[in-house]
């Protein structure tokens, strides 16, 4: 496993991050396919035993589930020193009630109280805002996170899924007032979906933010035949929202996958990674794995560099796409 600074931190991850949106309750309405906790605990152990030490969870998978199932396995199997550890919020956890969902300072203050009560931590190395809340003034959700660092319950803050403009004006504000900046951005990016590319990357690379790409292997779409169905692939609704609307023109991105994944000996879902983290701003892709095969299948992917005409290759094809994960 190889480990890097976290953007422009002291803090080391290794180059593969393990989400945990698959792991909790299927029965919490959530998602139907994720797996319960004795199968998650087991993905989990995989994952420290190969060298992983980034997690990443958020309040709302599994509607909590997530962050206990997270919590127990790691307080069991690691220390806590050695691993870096995530979770999200913003999304309403408790339907039709007040000051539930968002990013004011009484949320931000109650939602990281309950995940780490979850988590059965006392601090989360990095707390990420998962969308922008339009109905809360940058300003006092800014100054919350930045009161959370100094209690010592976060460690460090980041931002999910929004346009460049949003981010840039949260930075600008953070360093007028002396409030902690964000150090990451977790964000849509793969081979089948690059709006990224377009300001958000770019202005990632020149502030040295770390950026941890979600759903690097568009829910799978890239790693096999789409004619191969999964229990996910038919039960995914979020993953049809982004990508069934371009099946046609993806396909021809996922045959070039393919392709080169087989002049190389190596799996296309090695292809798929080693695409993005030849990219400059790429700290450590967000791997959704549910098995253990998918990770000891992505590792490989460390030592997989492709040609500048590989990379070539599979961007050819691409075509604007709709943005997707933010509004």
């Amino acid at each position: 496993m190889e480990y890097v600074k976290f953007g422009n931190t002291g803090m080391e991850v290794s180059r593969l991050c393990l989400g945990a949106m698959g792991f909790g309750d299927p029965n919490s309405g959530f998602h139907e396919w994720v797996l319960e906790e004795a199968e998650s605990m087991k993905v989990i152990k995989k994952a420290l035993d190969l060298g992983i030490n980034f997690f990443d969870t958020a309040n709302v998978y599994s509607y909590g589930a997530s962050e206990r199932v997270l919590g127990k396995a790691l307080n069991q199997y690691a220390n806590r020193d050695e691993i870096v550890v995530a979770t999200k919020l913003f999304t309403t956890m408790k339907k039709n009630v007040p000051n539930s969902g968002g990013l004011s300072r009484k949320e931000i203050f109650h939602q990281i109280d309950a995940s780490l009560e979850r988590l059965g931590m006392d601090y989360v190395d990095l707390y990420i805002i998962h969308r922008w809340d339009y109905k809360t003034p940058i300003e006092e959700t800014m100054e919350a996170l930045h009161d959370l660092v100094k209690s010592g319950k976060v460690r460090y803050i980041g931002a999910s899924a929004m346009f460049a403009w949003q981010f840039a004006k949260a930075q600008a504000v953070a360093d007028k007032h002396g409030w902690t900046k964000f150090v990451s951005m977790q964000n849509h990016l793969n081979l089948l979906y690059r709006e990224e590319e377009r300001e958000m990357l770019p202005l990632c690379e020149d502030q040295k933010i770390a950026v941890t790409p979600y759903s690097p292997l568009a829910s799978g779409r890239l790693t096999r035949d789409w004619s191969a169905q999964t229990k996910r692939f038919e039960l995914d609704k979020m993953a049809m929202s982004k990508y069934d609307t371009t099946a046609d023109q993806d396909h021809i991105i996922v045959a070039r996958v393919a392709e080169i994944a087989e002049r190389r000996g190596v799996e296309r879902v090695q292809v798929a990674l080693a695409w993005l983290l030849q990219k400059e701003a790429v700290v450590a892709p967000i791997i959704g794995a549910t098995k253990e095969s998918h990770l000891t299948n992505a590792i490989p992917a460390l030592d997989l560099v492709l040609t500048e005409a590989e990379v070539e290759f599979l961007e050819e094809p691409y075509v604007p796409h709709k943005v997707v994960g933010h509004q």
